[in-house]
Parts: C-alpha cells; sequence; structure tokens
C-alpha cells in the first residue's frame, strides 16, 4: 500500500514540475485574459485559479516555484474542514524532492539526547500511540495584500490558511525515545527541500524544548483521514497547533535536539515581529525590539456572503461563517448589521477543539431597501478579540482586524 502510494506520488511529481514550468511562461497579460481568473480587492490583485498542481482542485496561483497556492475564499463556507486538494501551500526554498519513497525515508532524532534515533515510517505508524488533533494551519502573512501601505512578501487574500483532522504521534514520545539531556533549550526541525544555490539559508525552525514535549506538537502523517498531500508536507510535517504555519516544518526528516539559543537565520531574522502590542507599529518607525513570531491571534469570517452581494428587502437571511480563536478555543462570535453600532451574539457550531475553526451563524432582516455594512468579531477563551483597527508592521504579519463587507438588500 505504501510503495504504491510513492509511484502514484513520483508521476504526480513529474506532472508538477512540467506544470510549473508551464505556469512560468505566462505573463500578467495572459492571466488578465484568461477566463479562469479573479481580482482580490487589493491592488495587483490579480490571480489566475490553477488546477496545474498535482493532487490539487481549483486554486488561486500566487506563485509556481517556490509554490504558493491560496485556498478560493468560497472553500470554506463549505464545512469547518478544509479540503486536502484545496488546503493552501506554502514552500520557502525551491528544491522539493522530485521523489520520495515511503521504504526508505527516515526521521533522525540527535543533538542533546542520550541516543540517536532514526526512526522510518513503519515504526512511528507502529511503535507510538497515534493520536489526533483538529487545528487551523495558517500563513502568518495570511492577508498580507490588505495591509495599507503595502509591505513586501507574498500578497495572499484571506485563503492563506485551512483546518484539518491531523493523525500522527506525539513528538513528546518521539523525544523521550531519544532522552532528552539535562540542559537542552531547543528542538530544531529541518525538512527535505532546500535553495536553488548553496547560499540559501536552510529553512529550520525552533521551538523552545519545553513546547516542544506539551504533548500537543505532532509529526503528522494524514490529514482528514488521508495521507499527506505531497505539496502538504509528504511524508511528515510537524503540527504546531495555535502557532503560525512558519513552524509546521514539511517533510520533516531531522529532529535536533540543542543546549544554546538558535540563530539561525529564520529564527533570528526572518518572521520578526515588533515586540510591541498586537505587532503593531508606524510605518517607517525605526529602533523597535523584535521576536520571532509564535502564537495565532482570533479571527472571523462570513463565508456565505461577499462584498457586494444582494439580498431580499423585508425577508430574513441567515449569515453564517467561521471562527477560530488563534492559540485557544472560541468564547464568542458577535455580529453587527448596522457597521458596528450594535452587536448581536451569534449562535456556534460544533465544537471539535481547541484550535479548530468553528462554525457560527446569525440573522439579518432588512428591513427596508438599501445598504447594510456587516461585521463580525470573535473572542477566544483568554478573552482575546479582534480589533476594530488593523496592525501594520514591515512583514505584513498577525493581521485580524474585524471583517467587514458590504450588502445590499432589494
Amino acid at each position: 500500500m505504501i510503495d504504491g502510494y510513492n509511484i502514484r506520488r513520483r508521476q504526480l511529481l513529474q506532472s508538477f514540475v512540467a506544470a510549473s514550468a508551464g505556469c512560468l511562461t505566462w505573463g500578467l497579460s495572459d492571466v488578465a485574459r484568461a477566463a479562469n481568473a479573479i481580482t482580490l480587492p487589493f491592488e495587483n490583485g490579480l490571480r489566475e485559479l490553477t488546477t496545474a498542481f498535482p493532487q490539487k482542485g481549483e486554486m488561486l496561483l500566487l506563485r509556481s516555484r517556490p509554490p504558493l497556492l491560496e485556498t478560493p475564499f468560497s472553500v470554506f463556507d463549505q464545512g469547518i474542514f478544509t479540503p486536502n486538494d484545496q488546503f493552501f501551500v506554502r514552500w520557502h526554498l525551491a528544491g522539493i524532492p522530485t521523489s520520495i519513497d515511503a521504504r526508505s525515508f527516515r526521521v533522525r532524532i540527535h543533538g542533546s539526547v542520550h541516543r540517536e534515533v532514526v526512526l522510518g515510517l513503519a515504526e512511528l505508524t507502529r511503535d507510538f500511540e497515534r493520536v489526533e488533533l483538529a487545528a487551523v494551519n495558517q500563513c502568518a502573512g495570511n492577508s498580507r495584500g490588505f495591509f495599507n501601505p503595502r509591505v513586501a512578501g507574498g500578497e495572499w487574500g484571506n485563503g492563506a490558511m485551512g483546518n484539518a483532522r491531523w493523525t500522527g504521534v506525539r513528538l513528546r514520545d518521539i523525544l523521550d525515545r531519544a532522552g532528552v539531556k539535562a540542559g537542552a533549550v531547543q528542538v530544531r526541525f529541518n525538512g527535505a527541500d532546500a535553495g536553488a544555490i548553496p547560499a540559501t539559508p536552510d529553512f529550520v525552525k525552533t521551538l523552545g524544548v519545553d513546547h516542544a514535549r506539551d504533548g500537543e506538537v505532532m509529526v503528522a502523517f494524514a490529514m482528514n483521514g488521508k495521507p499527506l498531500p505531497l505539496l502538504n508536507g509528504f511524508p511528515l510535517r510537524l503540527v504546531v497547533p495555535g502557532w503560525y504555519s512558519t513552524y509546521w516544518v514539511k517533510m520533516l526528516n531531522d529532529i535536533e535536539v540543542i543546549d544554546t539559543p538558535d540563530t539561525n537565520f529564520w529564527m533570528a531574522k526572518a518572521y520578526q515581529i515588533p515586540d510591541t502590542p498586537h505587532a503593531n507599529v508606524s510605518p517607517g518607525q525605526s529602533g523597535v525590539r523584535t521576536v520571532p513570531i509564535n502564537r495565532m491571534v482570533p479571527r472571523s469570517f462570513i463565508t456565505n456572503l461577499s462584498d457586494g452581494a444582494v439580498v431580499d428587502a423585508a425577508r430574513a437571511q441567515t449569515i453564517r461563517g467561521i471562527a477560530f480563536g488563534g492559540d485557544t478555543g472560541v468564547r464568542a462570535v458577535h455580529l453587527s448589521t448596522d457597521n458596528g453600532m450594535t452587536w448581536t451574539l451569534a449562535k456556534l457550531g460544533q465544537n471539535v477543539g481547541k484550535y479548530s475553526f468553528r462554525r457560527w451563524e446569525a440573522q439579518l432582516l432588512p428591513r427596508h431597501a438599501g445598504q447594510y455594512v456587516l461585521k463580525v468579531k470573535a473572542m477566544n477563551d483568554d478573552g482575546a478579540q479582534q480589533p476594530d483597527t488593523p496592525n501594520w508592521n514591515p512583514g505584513g504579519y498577525m493581521r485580524n482586524v474585524v471583517e467587514s463587507i458590504t450588502v445590499f438588500a432589494a
């Protein structure tokens, strides 16, 4: 079963390489002429909708190498779990392996441990307790395209996120097999991708040893009941619930326990946020202390109506959407139908875990024809809620402003 799965993956990746080459030949004018394209509501928001990537359905194409694929926002109205074939894709380095043999794939645990351990997929799935967790995976730069003034980086809309049931084994159990030495301070994670040139810093991320051993961080081999898609990290990826996806290392093949703080590029220079409330600074502000990005913040969205939608006047309309609490659960979601003047408590749907999307519903009854500004905001179990004004930082990170759309009753 595993062997056949890999054969299909090799074939699919050959298609991916060909598709990527084709995508690279497209210019802006080509996209503009394509029938299957949309425009996101910010500057340079034109995006091709592509089905050219292996194991992926229709996705918004930001970049083909390394691939950046955004989930079309309409997908989030289909349910709280994002389908694997439309789950967003974000790679940092262009050298994604062209074949992965599940039989020979190994993850190495080494460093400040009592014994080096090398595990294959068969051992991971056979020798450790299997666990499952529902959790949102969200790019730190999700919604970056809405930052004003604009910032550098992938200009995502709101679709650089997804929610899945992740299946795997506890990282703590793997580390216990190796035996973490006293004095260890961090655990460093590396994947099978590589830079196009030797000078490119290897993509390596680090967690504190206590966080790595908290029993929630997982080495996952499946999402939504199926093996990880290649572009989402097959055969193994780290799952760090409640933290941004930069830590969710894909194609995980190396776990190193270290006894000094990590100073690699991706921890010390990249993915830094201002050490200020809500990671907020003024454009051009300097001299601000920064820290590595870490915990997610609460967000909520309307999913069954889009900006500019027309609804029936004098007829009740169900408004629904999704919310998540960031690093904890959703306590409440409120909807305003009068541009924030008054708020109504929404009805929350099934709770499948504190790190998951959660469905919400509320009612709109437009009593007369005209324009209605709908706003939604979530509060998490720690009392943190979405702010009324957006934050700004030069990395374009952690946007979670109260979302707003305008609809018209007629």
